[in-house]
């Protein structure tokens, strides 16, 4: 018999086998493949290289920013937060604000 801990998944539960990564749990939720979108084109990402390298499956948990899911292991009552919108980043195009002179 397989023991399986819960986690909360941007405020949902989720039965997880335990010894999994936040990343193979997410993966095992079909809706779930990708839980982040690319800053440029808005696709949509998740798991890509899955040995911590990468970084295109990092995501909020139990309140650290910016972990990688792919080597974190699921525990019980763990809080995942996903981003379906990263945050916005300057457009590269655009001149930088200047402040103003005040001399």
């Amino acid at each position: 018999m397989t023991d399986i801990v819960q986690i909360t998944v941007d405020g949902r539960p989720l039965d997880v086998p335990a010894g999994r990564t936040i990343a193979a749990a997410l993966m095992l939720e079909q809706q779930r493949m990708a839980w982040r979108a690319s800053r440029v084109t808005g696709r949509p990402r998740g798991v890509f290289c899955g040995i911590g390298v990468c970084f295109d499956c990092t995501a909020v948990i139990d309140g650290a920013h910016g972990l990688r899911t792919c080597l974190v292991e699921a525990s019980d009552g763990m809080v995942v937060e996903t981003s379906a919108q990263p945050p916005s980043i300057p457009d590269p195009s655009e001149p930088a604000q200047e402040a103003a002179d005040d001399t």
